[in-house]
C-alpha cells in the first residue's frame, strides 16, 4: 500500500522529492526481452556509486511505448527491489487509455512506489482542453492515494498552462509537475502555485539556475546524473550540493567544467536515435545498456564510432565497467 495517506502526499513530497532523480532507460537483451538483472545492477550503481537521490522509470527514454502492461509493472517491482532504502522511485504510468493508467497506478502503489508520473494526455483533436484536462487529473487524483506528478510535453499536441497547472495543484495528492516548457512558463508556475506543487523541468542545463533562482528542490529528470557521472567523477552531484549549500559561485564552477561533456553527449548524437545512444554511451560508462525495441533504430556502426571518439574526448573519468554496489 502507498507509504501516507492522500491527505499526506503533499507534506510527503515536500519531503522526500528532493534533489537528483534520474530518468531511466530501460535495458533489454540481444532477444528484445527486459534485462532485468542489468536494470537493477543500473539502480544500485546510480543510488551508489553516482549519489543519485532518485529514478524515474518506465518514462518515454524508458520506452514504455514498446512494452506490455505486465512487463511495466515488472519494471516497477524490480525499480523498487533494487532501491528500497536508497533511492526514491516515481513511476510513469502514463498511457492514453485512463483504464491503463489506474491499473499501473494502482500497481505502483500497492507495491511501494513512492510517486507515479502521469504525462496529460494526446488531445490535439480537441479544441477547448482545460476542462477535458481538471476531469481528468480529478479522476486519477480520487481513485488514488500515492503523490501524483503531472507531465507537460509538447508531444502531447499542447501545453497546459500555468493557470491550469496552479489549479490542478489545489487537488490534495498533486505534489509535482515535470513541466517540458520555456522557462518563463515554468518561472510563472513556481510563483503560482507556492507550496501546493513542486516544479521542475528536465533540462539539466537550466538546472543550476532554477536552485538559485527559483529556490527549486528536485531535478525531475532526464539521464545526464548517470551519463555525465561515474564513481570517480560526481560532478552534477558536486555542483548541486553547492548551489543548496548557496554557494552558487563554486557551483557554477563545476557546473560549467562540464560543458565538454554536454557537448559530446549532444554533438554526437543522431536526431532520430535517443535511447540507442544514450545506451550506447552507458556501456561504454560500464553500465547496462542494451538494445532498443522497434520503432526506435540501432546505432549504425560509424555512428558508434562517432559517439566512442565523442566519448574518449569529452574528459569524463570513466572506468570500463561498474561493481553493482
Amino acid at each position: 500500500m502507498s507509504q501516507y495517506s492522500r491527505a499526506d502526499a503533499k507534506a510527503y513530497a515536500r519531503e522526500n522529492l528532493r534533489g537528483i532523480w534520474a530518468a531511466a532507460l530501460t535495458p533489454f537483451r540481444a532477444d528484445l526481452s527486459l534485462d532485468e538483472d542489468g536494470f537493477a545492477a543500473n539502480l544500485r550503481h546510480w543510488g551508489g556509486a553516482l549519489g543519485i537521490d532518485g529514478v524515474f522509470v518506465g518514462g518515454k527514454q524508458g520506452e514504455f511505448f514498446s512494452m506490455s502492461v505486465e512487463e511495466r509493472k515488472c519494471l516497477f517491482d524490480v525499480a523498487v527491489a533494487a532501491s528500497a532504502g536508497r533511492i526514491g522511485t516515481i513511476m510513469s504510468c502514463s498511457d492514453q487509455n485512463m483504464d491503463v493508467v489506474i491499473e499501473l497506478a494502482e500497481h505502483a502503489q500497492k507495491h511501494g512506489a513512492d510517486f507515479i508520473v502521469i504525462h496529460a494526455p494526446v488531445l490535439n483533436f480537441v479544441e477547448e482542453r482545460e476542462e477535458v484536462l481538471l476531469a481528468y487529473y480529478r479522476r486519477l487524483s480520487e481513485a488514488l492515494d500515492i503523490g501524483i506528478a503531472l507531465w507537460s510535453h509538447p508531444d502531447s499536441g499542447y501545453l497546459m498552462s500555468p493557470e491550469l497547472c496552479a489549479e490542478l495543484a489545489k487537488l490534495p495528492n498533486i505534489v509535482a509537475i515535470k513541466y517540458s516548457v520555456p522557462r518563463e512558463m515554468y518561472a510563472r508556475l513556481t510563483h503560482l502555485a507556492g507550496d501546493k506543487l513542486i516544479v521542475s523541468t528536465a533540462s539539466e542545463v537550466e538546472w543550476l539556475d532554477n536552485i538559485l533562482e527559483l529556490h527549486w528542490q528536485v531535478y525531475l529528470c532526464s539521464s545526464p546524473p548517470y551519463l555525465m557521472q561515474t564513481a570517480q567523477d560526481r560532478r552534477m552531484r558536486e555542483y548541486t550540493d553547492f548551489a543548496f549549500a548557496g554557494d552558487g559561485a563554486a557551483a557554477r564552477r563545476v557546473r560549467d567544467s562540464l560543458d565538454p561533456v554536454r557537448l559530446a553527449l549532444r554533438q554526437s548524437r543522431p536526431g532520430g536515435k535517443p535511447q540507442a545512444h544514450q545506451k550506447y554511451w552507458q556501456t561504454l560508462l560500464g553500465q547496462t545498456g542494451g538494445a532498443v525495441r522497434p520503432p526506435m533504430l540501432e546505432l549504425t556502426e560509424a555512428e558508434r564510432a562517432a559517439t566512442c571518439a565523442a566519448f574518449a574526448a569529452c574528459g569524463l573519468r570513466a572506468p570500463r565497467r561498474h561493481a553493482a554496489e
